[in-house]
């Protein structure tokens, strides 16, 4: 389990950018972590990994404060940022490199990776393309057999086969010994994956439930004319031709879960949602 408890951290003094922030994840997970520009996402998943350190407050991964930075901690956590950097290897040089400090890297998952995400293993990473790049660094940090991975909008640069090929590795991935949390603005690229849904806003983490809570007590609904929906309407968007909506959820069918909709609806009125699936 990685916990977060009571975590404060400004870039400078004009104000605080998480205020007592609570979070704890738990293996088995695939966590989706959704938030505006500049809500914190990036940072608070450098402070998870020991990029950046919190004025107050902790985080733990067991026994181990991430601050502390120790080498065994280290060597089971990965993260993937946003903007990387790959030197002028080919890919056995580097995974010969760099696989060494992880004790754990599963080399027949990464080459099956590789294959399953068509890289050229005779080219020099950094002659790849962006979107090959950012294959690649998925591969190597899936195979690094990591309890912990970070990863700080992973589809970026990934054509529509690679995300559907990146779906089926993380779900692959998963087992009661990982976790994997996944920072995004392209939720649609991670429906059907991401469980539970995290959304930080104003240095909070303010909404934080499984899938399974959500689809059983919310309902998403397209309409013409909202006053035809008989159920208690939570939230309502317009769309071309009529309204989105979020009711709660009575004798219907289950509906797909819109992620959008879902992030507009709690940061209209967090308490209201919330506290729904609260009850």
């Amino acid at each position: 389990m990685l916990e977060i408890k009571n975590l404060s951290f400004s870039y400078d003094k004009h104000g605080k950018l998480f205020n007592n922030l609570d979070l704890g994840l738990q293996k088995g997970n695939i966590y989706g972590l959704l938030g505006k520009n500049g809500a914190g996402k990036t940072s608070l998943l450098k402070i998870m990994c020991g990029l950046l350190y919190a004025q107050e407050g902790a985080v733990k991964n067991g026994n181990f404060d991430v601050a502390n930075r120790q080498p065994q901690l280290l060597s089971d956590i990965y993260m993937i940022p946003e903007e990387f950097y790959l030197p002028d290897f080919k890919i056995d040089t580097y995974v010969d490199n760099f696989s060494k400090f992880y004790k754990k890297f599963d080399h027949k998952l990464f080459n099956d990776l590789i294959a399953e995400f068509e890289i050229d293993r005779n080219k020099k990473l950094n002659n790849l393309s962006y979107g090959q790049k950012k294959k690649f660094i998925i591969a190597f940090a899936i195979s690094s057999m990591c309890s912990i991975i970070l990863m700080d909008e992973p589809t970026n640069g990934l054509d529509i086969p690679s995300k559907s090929k990146f779906r089926k590795a993380i779900a692959s991935a998963i087992n009661d010994e990982r976790i994997f949390l996944i920072s995004t603005h392209q939720v649609r690229d991670l429906e059907n994956l991401i469980d539970p849904v995290l959304i930080i806003e104003n240095g909070k983490i303010i909404f934080n439930h499984n899938i399974n809570n959500i689809s059983n007590k919310l309902s998403f609904i397209k309409t013409e004319n909202e006053n035809q929906i008989s159920e208690n309407i939570l939230y309502s968007e317009p769309i071309f031709g009529g309204q989105y909506l979020v009711t709660e959820r009575n004798s219907q069918e289950e509906s797909p879960i819109d992620f959008e909709i879902l992030f507009n609806a709690v940061l209209s009125d967090k308490n209201q949602i919330t506290n729904f699936l609260k009850n």
